[in-house]
């Protein structure tokens, strides 16, 4: 059962790879970048505790708000399930591949047979078209290798994972209406919510306070950790490689910026896109900072990195202020 011409969108990102290609089998065809920004992606998270090796640093809303975002401002119909049953999982994977609908996976990572590097990491996504006796067929990033296959045993363990940030065998499906949406109304809702959130974070872990509160801590995390060549290096490549787009999502959302530009008429709109065009660059330089700390044990890369967040904390507090301005009409 395989479902012919499903499209492969090359992206970066996990699930607004996944989005892509479900929604360009139902004949809408909107940039990466567009996608992360409508689905109010853009956050941030100081996550650190007891039972952690090393704290992480989070660029990105929790899973699955960006597709449920997107599908809520675009009015597409989001059909999701979960079961704790992997017969009743399977049956509705095949099911809706049957009626010719590609389906949206969350996963952990770490059962997945092309996967070379073994995390576990419940929260990600991938669009599985079809299946054999023996493979599932799915689209996952660029990174991971486009169109790629899996066994369907290693598919049913990755499903069916249980730990932190997985689902109970998650599967989702989207249909669109026809012809293509006016996105003007949807990006200044999106950015304006998006604005409103990272302002206004409910815990000190989140949002500019988060930002603020990693530059304080970054400083002492070569005491933190057991094995800082080890975790830092890491840290800094899941930041800028770890299906982040770059810059901790920074860069994503910069060109998220950068196209609603082009649609909708707003001097909020564009300074908000040359503020995060230079502040995407800082982020960057936070990584390098880290994975020198790492690799050399030398603590002033992480007084530089903590002065550059601090720096952040405030660049991105005033540019969110500005977006959180944009015309309601």
């Amino acid at each position: 059962m395989i479902i012919e011409n499903v499209a492969f969108p090359a992206g970066q990102h996990c699930e607004t790879t996944t989005l892509g290609a479900l929604l360009r089998h139902e004949g809408l065809d909107l940039s990466e970048p567009m996608l992360f920004g409508l689905g109010e992606g853009l956050g941030f998270v100081y996550w650190d505790a007891k039972s952690m090796d090393f704290p992480f640093l989070g660029g990105r809303s929790k899973p699955t708000t960006i597709t449920r975002t997107v599908a809520d401002r675009l009015g597409l119909t989001l059909h999701i399930q979960e079961t704790a049953s992997p017969r009743r999982a399977w049956q509705n994977v095949a099911a809706a591949l049957a009626a010719g609908r590609p389906v949206g996976l969350q996963l952990d990572s770490y059962h997945l047979d092309y996967f070379t590097t073994k995390v576990h990491f419940g929260a990600h996504f991938v669009a599985m078209y079809g299946y054999d006796d023996t493979h599932a067929y799915l689209i996952d990033t660029a990174q991971q290798g486009g169109t790629v296959r899996t066994t369907l045993t290693s598919l049913d363990r990755a499903r069916n994972e249980r730990g932190p940030m997985t689902a109970r065998n998650l599967s989702y499906t989207i249909a669109s209406p026809t012809g293509r949406p006016d996105l003007r109304d949807p990006i200044r809702t999106a950015i304006r919510n998006n604005a409103h959130a990272f302002l206004n974070p409910p815990i000190a872990n989140l949002g500019h306070r988060g930002i603020a509160k990693a530059a304080r801590q970054v400083a002492r995390w070569l005491d933190r950790s057991s094995d800082p060549s080890h975790h830092l290096p890491l840290l800094a490549a899941l930041m800028e490689h770890g299906g982040t787009g770059g810059a901790l999502f920074r860069a994503m959302y910069r060109d998220f910026l950068a196209e609603c530009a082009t649609i909708v008429e707003d001097d909020n709109v564009r300074l908000g896109h040359q503020l995060y065009g230079a502040i995407a660059p800082l982020w960057t330089e936070v990584s390098h900072h880290i994975t020198a700390a790492g690799t050399t044990g030398n603590p002033d890369h992480l007084t530089q990195a903590s002065a550059i967040l601090t720096e952040l904390a405030d660049r991105e507090h005033h540019a969110m202020q500005i977006l959180a301005g944009i015309r309601t009409d």
